[in-house]
């Protein structure tokens, strides 16, 4: 996709000469691999440079196929994925990610592109930084987008079976009574946080922390919208949920 890339040039330049002037240490988090999908050379030169000099591993692509491809051939711990793409767009790249990846994903918007962070988030994106931003910025998100990733994740992703739904995290895969139902992103995450409470109330604030993220900027009504999009899923009855329970003022309950 092309665009005019002379003012972002700019920003990225003075972006760049303020990171060879600052000094990044070093931290528990390097030796990780983070993919980077970005078109503009400077940008992306930028970026790799402050994230090496961070400790990082970085491979990078520059459209969007071959991102999907790296993505699959690489097993990066994070990617950083620009939403203007050539070939494939980002918003189509996350898509593809997430069919078979829980990999985290910060997106790289512009300021006037609102509806595609939106996008991205429901997609399965973990995390935007809008252009032009700080380097400090990003790379703090860059490293508790890596910190959330629990290092007990492997037993974490274990299936989850409570009477007639099994989740699988591991697959991404979800069974309501015998057969397949498919979840997007956001939806399976959130699932899998009220299954692994099953039976204590989950509030409307922690679910959107530990599915949207503590810097989460929508309405807690998000959370409410998600919830009707998974019992008309997984319940016999939407509109008499034997599964998903609201308790009113406070939250969601599970219930096998």
């Amino acid at each position: 996709m092309a665009r005019s890339t002379t003012a972002q040039s700019q920003n990225f330049m003075s972006t760049s000469l303020e990171s060879k002037r600052g000094t990044f240490n070093k931290h528990p988090d390097f030796n990780k691999k983070i993919l980077v999908v970005e078109d503009e050379a400077a940008m992306l030169q930028t970026l790799r440079y402050n994230l090496e000099r961070s400790g990082y591993n970085v491979v990078t692509a520059g459209d969007g196929r071959t991102a999907v491809a790296m993505a699959q051939r690489e097993q990066p711990d994070l990617v950083v994925l620009d939403v203007m793409l050539p070939v494939l767009d980002g918003i189509e790249v996350c898509k593809e990610i997430r069919k078979s990846s829980s990999v985290p994903i910060i997106m790289l918007t512009a300021k006037d592109q609102e509806i595609d962070k939106v996008i991205a988030l429901e997609l399965g994106a973990d995390d935007y930084v809008t252009k032009p931003f700080a380097l400090h910025e990003f790379l703090a998100r860059v490293k508790a987008r890596l910190r959330r990733r629990n290092p007990l994740a492997q037993d974490r992703d274990r299936a989850i079976a409570l009477g007639d739904i099994v989740l699988d995290p591991a697959r991404q895969h979800l069974t309501v009574r015998g057969k397949d139902v498919s979840l997007a992103p956001k939806e399976f995450a959130l699932l899998r946080v009220l299954m692994e409470n099953a039976g204590r109330v989950v509030t409307r604030q922690t679910l959107l922390d530990k599915v949207w993220g503590y810097d989460f900027e929508g309405e807690q009504q998000t959370v409410s919208v998600h919830v009707r999009w998974l019992r008309e899923k997984i319940e016999q009855d939407s509109r008499n949920p034997r599964h998903i329970i609201t308790v009113r003022s406070r939250g969601y309950l599970f219930k096998e």
